[in-house]
């Protein structure tokens, strides 16, 4: 029995190393570039709220910050997308790499609450360049036939360094606090920079990329994998009828996310009084459970389908993230969260793949600023509400709530995509 799960298991490691190597040189270089952009995220992503909370700020300044970049980004999407769409998807992602790297330079070492916010909502505008081209560009460069493994591929690998990135962040923080006897102030600024280091090193494989052919789209391929193939050739008033109804989802969805996502290093900080590197350590260690579900993600879709399986992940997250606002014991949130976190973002991929097949090709950078843009509105309408509830109710019931409102609008999010796209995928 152990020999034959060893057979599958490199079977299974030698399928997905054969797909890697088949993807163009473009894929490749993009890849490169984002495992190192994400790394820096990720030290943000984990170090810069306990950073302002380290300098004596207010919570509600954690709310504004991450409200002011959610709503910069939403604003800036759509007319990222056409920027990426006149000027080209190399340009827009070097320019908003660029200038991000810049900002989180800059809020780095700010320590006035009015300069962080605008520099928040600086970093949002320019980092929409960046994020509203990465999907279309995979699309373009990519046969629909190769695309659901090519995202899962390249979601995992973000996760993957998303891991590296908060690992980095609590350790770097934590360990110029000990060994180099810095305040915790310091020692977090000293590895928000190794952050920005590594978001400049994402540059230079974007600087390589060769955009003077786009790879043509598998017509037979693409007919097959889509939901709906009439739907795919429809007229622009057709496409934006989809559009519409696939974001509507993604709105709830990140109305959920914004109540907990930008706070769970302050829920594990406030709750348990978990260290930096701590908190750093089951970050990494959601990100790289995620990484895993992500690639068990198109096997689940042979069984089952696209829709049914982003619905039985979704589904199956629910329960975990309810554990989560309810425990008192940091071993049972910490198992919670781990689950919630691959369970929840292993559809991910599944719903690009989804989003790039049942919209026409010139509609693909629409669809994807669409839905970016209102995950971000959902987000950033969520900053201020969960500071509120954390502040008035405290860190056990503030958490409580505020998880228990994303449950259930997780439940409506997900039975709502099944309702709208699971139907089109079994009249099809």
């Amino acid at each position: 029995m152990c020999d034959r799960k060893k057979v599958v298991i490199v079977s299974w490691w030698q399928e997905w190393l054969h797909s890697i190597k088949s993807f163009n040189r473009n894929i490749k270089l993009f890849m490169l570039s984002n495992i190192l952009i994400q790394i820096g995220m990720g030290v943000f992503a984990v170090m810069y709220n306990l950073y302002i909370r380290e300098l004596g700020m207010a919570e509600a300044v954690n709310g504004n910050v991450i409200a002011m970049t959610a709503l910069a980004t939403a604003i800036m999407l759509i007319p990222a997308g056409l920027l990426s769409d006149r000027f080209g998807r190399k340009r827009a992602l070097i320019i908003g790499t660029a200038l991000t790297a810049f900002t989180l330079f800059y809020r780095s070492i700010v320590t006035v609450e009015q300069p962080m916010l605008w520099a928040a909502f600086t970093t949002g505008i320019v980092w929409a360049l960046t994020q509203v081209s990465g999907v279309p560009f995979l699309a373009e460069n990519s046969k629909a036939s190769e695309r659901m493994k090519l995202f899962s591929i390249h979601f995992s690998f973000m996760t993957i360094a998303s891991v590296i990135g908060t690992l980095l962040g609590g350790v770097v923080a934590d360990g110029a606090s000990i060994l180099l006897q810095m305040s915790a102030v310091e020692g977090i600024r000293i590895s928000l920079y190794s952050g920005v280091v590594f978001f400049v090193m994402g540059l230079f494989p974007l600087l390589r990329l060769k955009m003077e052919k786009k790879v043509s789209v598998d017509a037979a391929a693409s007919a097959k994998d889509s939901l709906d193939a009439t739907e795919k050739n429809a007229s622009f008033k057709g496409n934006v009828k989809v559009i519409i109804l696939f974001g509507l989802a993604q709105l709830i969805i990140g109305i959920g996310s914004g109540l907990v996502i930008p706070y769970l290093n302050l829920y594990f900080a406030n709750r348990f009084d978990a260290s930096n590197t701590y908190i750093g350590l089951i970050l990494a260690l959601g990100s790289a459970m995620t990484a895993v579900a992500m690639l068990i993600g198109p096997a689940l879709v042979k069984r089952v389908g696209e829709v049914k399986a982003i619905i039985i992940f979704q589904y199956l997250s629910i329960p975990f993230l309810f554990l989560t606002a309810f425990t008192s014991s940091l071993f049972i949130a910490s198992i919670g969260f781990l689950f919630r976190q691959a369970l929840m973002n292993a559809a991910n991929p599944i719903q690009s793949a989804i989003a790039m097949e049942i919209v026409h090709d010139k509609y693909k950078g629409l669809a994807n600023s669409v839905n970016q843009m209102v995950f971000q509105v959902g987000w950033a309408s969520m900053g201020l509400p969960a500071a509120f509830l954390v502040t008035k109710f405290g860190s056990y019931w503030g958490y409580a709530y505020t998880f228990t409102i994303t449950g259930f609008l997780y439940l409506i999010a997900s039975t709502y995509f099944y309702m709208v796209f699971g139907r089109k995928k079994n009249a099809a």
